[in-house]
């Protein structure tokens, strides 16, 4: 499958993300919930918060979300509670009851397939669970202040107003809100860090090969450079050590580029990482993205600023990464997939 061609629906352990600031914004107090808890909560396999309550509740509300015969009996017997201590804690910690809630998604996603695809209102409004058109219009009106076939010709936003951030998200899935906030700089910083973290990682994989494997020829038609496993692993250490020797105006030995074993990477990988990602951070941390350098290195010298010179090792870093990536798995090494930096920015550091 391409990078660019994942799945079209998350697992559903997607759901299982703690997210604390739901009952913070709420003011909610985390002991008042908890003490409502069904005394048999922690034996039966529940979590022990009520924010992991309430993603579990969503996760209940995901798997059966089409399941339009469960009630709420059904729904608060699968969380081990009884619907008294369901409707109370779903209610306070989500601002919305599990009717509410469950309904509200339903029309969500309704209105998107009103936009995305080619089904007629009655079949989106029986995939909704309602029984009539008349039914689903009069609920779908309320929510949008239109109906069904008004917004099909002129649709506006999917999401409805709600006190808990959780929304039907494409193609089949509910999007949790954010633990914490990322910003563009913490980001930017998590991509280094995972660069770093993936060249030390291909390095390791490339030492279970022959050096014949590390010395074959890895052909790109629009592109005339030798380049080998062994290479294009040098290569991404030297990115970070020639961008540092730029810096602090030292010179760069482009010998050591030269047919480095695996040793020497790891070696270098070890003093030369730090101190790039140390610079990136620094830079980060103090805005100083758009302050600039010289890199007198270059023939002539040339004016860099440091945002620039970041979005450059990261660019062609995953030209590198990828051939890498490639280069494995033709000899057997498929477990870091395609190198994607997607899981890794998502978690928490």
């Amino acid at each position: 499958m391409r990078p660019d061609r994942g799945p079209t629906a998350a697992p559903n352990g997607m759901f299982w993300a703690v997210v604390s600031w739901v009952a913070c914004s709420l003011g909610v107090g985390k002991r008042k919930i908890d003490q409502e808890l069904a005394p048999g909560w922690g034996q039966t396999g529940g979590v022990g918060t009520s924010q992991d309550r309430f993603a579990a509740f969503v996760e209940v509300v995901a798997v059966h979300l089409d399941d339009h015969d469960a009630r709420g009996g059904d729904l608060a017997a699968r969380m081990y509670l009884s619907r008294f201590h369901f409707d109370r804690i779903v209610s306070s910690v989500c601002g919305e009851t599990p009717a509410r809630f469950r309904r509200r998604v339903l029309l969500e996603r309704s209105a998107y397939r009103l936009i995305t695809s080619g089904r007629n209102v009655l079949e989106v409004a029986v995939e909704a669970g309602y029984s009539s058109h008349e039914a689903f219009t009069r609920a779908f009106r309320r929510a949008y202040g239109v109906s069904p076939t008004a917004w099909r010709a002129s649709p506006r936003r999917v999401q409805l107003s709600t006190p808990n951030g959780v929304h039907f998200h494409p193609p089949g899935s509910l999007r949790l809100p954010a633990r914490t906030k990322v910003t563009a700089l913490d980001l930017l910083t998590r991509m280094v860090e995972h660069h770093i973290w993936l060249v030390g990682e291909m390095i390791e994989r490339a030492g279970r090969l022959p050096a014949a494997a590390l010395d074959e020829p890895i052909e790109v038609s629009v592109d005339d450079d030798r380049q080998t496993l062994r290479s294009l692993l040098s290569r991404l250490i030297g990115q970070m050590d020639m961008w540092n020797c730029a810096i602090a105006n030292r010179p760069y030995d482009w010998s050591l580029e030269e047919n480095e074993d695996l040793g020497a990477m790891r070696q270098r990988l070890a003093r030369v990482a730090p101190a790039y990602q140390a610079e990136v951070r620094d830079v980060t941390a103090s805005g100083r993205l758009d302050e600039t350098f010289v890199d007198a290195l270059c023939e002539p010298a040339e004016v860099f600023t440091y945002g620039g010179m970041i979005a450059h090792v990261l660019t062609f870093a995953a030209h590198n990464r990828t051939l890498v990536v490639l280069a494995l798995k033709k000899a057997g090494i498929e477990d870091l997939g395609w190198g994607d930096p997607m899981k890794w920015v998502a978690e928490p550091v």
